[in-house]
Parts: structure tokens; sequence; C-alpha cells
């Protein structure tokens, strides 16, 4: 635990300096090396051949990620769209688990999950800094709430064969943890308390579904962590695998809600 608390405070350091420090350019030069980053730790996730599609899938992702750049000019809301339908078949899909996972679909969830990530982490950087902050701050809400309830309350399995760990005493306090910082975050946002909510809790249990999907892949690789950059608390993948399904939701309502900063 003192590992971890040691690394997260580092890691937020790191953060609020690439946020508020860097210049918008590097920033988001960041935003895609941290991607790619998952991107190289999904790809070893496939059962044989992990150098070759650690390359592929890095490779994959960059390209699609330079192509729609050009392609799309900003205009990223199909998009996202389509990433929020991936992740409701993601949901779907682990109902069936345990399940065989052929390397294409390794491959291709990688990039339905990782290309519009990036899209959305940018739309929210764009819309303001503190916003993108704001977004984070609700999947780690999540997060840390599930641990907590999950470790004093936990008794019902969420998923056992996915993910033992997990809870439903955990989910809803980590709902109910994301449900307080929406209250308190509403003056700041400018948002109707009663519209902030269920939209930051909805954004919330999108971000479980992606800790359960990771956790398949990772799963059935027979592998805990998707890597050890972050002493503690294993890869990049580890870190980002449920705001990459938290945050297509996040951008799409950020700009309906008209959130800014």
């Amino acid at each position: 635990m003192k590992q971890r608390i040691i690394t997260a405070v580092i890691a937020l350091a790191l953060l609020l300096a690439v946020l508020f420090l860097l210049p918008a350019k590097a920033t988001k030069l960041v935003i895609v090396a941290v991607v790619l980053g998952g991107a190289w730790e999904w790809g070893g996730l496939v059962t044989s051949g992990k150098l070759r599609w650690r390359i592929v899938t890095v490779v994959i992702v960059g390209l699609l990620i330079a192509g729609l750049s050009l392609a799309l000019e900003g205009n990223v809301t199909a998009l996202l769209k389509l990433a929020l339908g991936g992740w409701i078949a993601a949901l779907c899909w682990s109902f069936f688990y345990p399940t065989q996972v052929p390397t294409a679909v390794t491959v291709i969830a990688s990039i339905v999950a990782l290309v519009p990530a990036y899209f959305a982490l940018e739309l929210l950087y764009d819309s303001g800094p503190a916003l993108l902050l704001f977004a984070l701050l609700i999947v780690w809400a999540a997060d840390s709430g599930a641990f907590c309830a999950g470790k004093l309350f936990g008794r019902v399995k969420l998923a056992p064969d996915i993910s033992p760990g997990k809870t439903w005493e955990g989910v809803i306090g980590g709902l109910l943890a994301v449900t307080a910082l929406a209250v308190l975050s509403s003056p700041w946002a400018a948002a109707d308390v009663a519209v902030l909510v269920p939209f930051c809790v909805a954004a919330a249990g999108l971000s479980v579904i992606g800790d359960l999907t990771v956790s398949m892949f990772k799963r059935s690789a027979g592998v805990k962590d998707s890597g050890s950059v972050f002493p503690g608390h294993g890869g990049i993948l580890d870190r980002i695998d449920s705001i990459v399904a938290a945050v297509p939701l996040l951008a799409l309502g950020a700009g309906y809600l008209e959130l800014r900063t």
C-alpha cells in the first residue's frame, strides 16, 4: 500500500504538470505516448508472438490516430458514439466469459478502445485542462470508492471468472463516491446537479466495464498486470483501462451539457 501511495502521488504531480504547465502541443504528445504505451501492453496480451503483436498493435493504433486526425478534423462525435457501442458489446461479451480470445479479437479490441479514447482525451483537453482533470477524477473516484467499499464490505462477487477481487458492494461504493464528487462539483461545472449526477454515474459505470474488459484479456493471457511501469500499480494499461472506457461518454456529455472551465 505504501508503494502504491508513493507512486500515485508522483504520478499525480506529473499529470498536473503535463496538464497545466506544458504547452498544448507537448501535452497532446504526452497523451499520444500514453495511448501508444497502452497499445504496446495490449499487444502483449496476445498469447503467442508477443513482441510482433506489440509492434503491430502500436503501429495500427498510431496510424489510425494520425489518419483520423487529418480526416475528421475534430469532428469526432460519430467515432465516440461508435466507441460507446463497442463498450456495450464488451459488456455483453463478459456475460459469456470464459471464452476463447483469438489474436484478431485482441488487436481489434485495442483499436476500438484506444483510438476513440485518444480523441476523447484531446477533446476534453481542448475544452480546458481542468475539464480533463475533472473527467479523470470521476474515474479515480469510482476506482477508489470501489476499492475502499470492497475491502470493508465486499461479499458478493461481481464477475468471479474475470476478476475475483471485485464485488457488487465495491461497485456501489464507487458509484456513491462519484455521486458525492458530482454534487460537490456542480457549482464549478455550472450544471444542474440532477443532470450532472446521472451523467457522472453513467461514466463511472463505463469505467467498470473498461476494467472488466481488460481483465478478460489479461486473464486469457495468463497475466495479472499488463506491465510494470508503475510500481505497485502495474502497467500503463492497468492505469488507463477504466479511463479509456469512460472518456468517450465524458467527452460527448461535456459538449452536450456545455461544461467548460
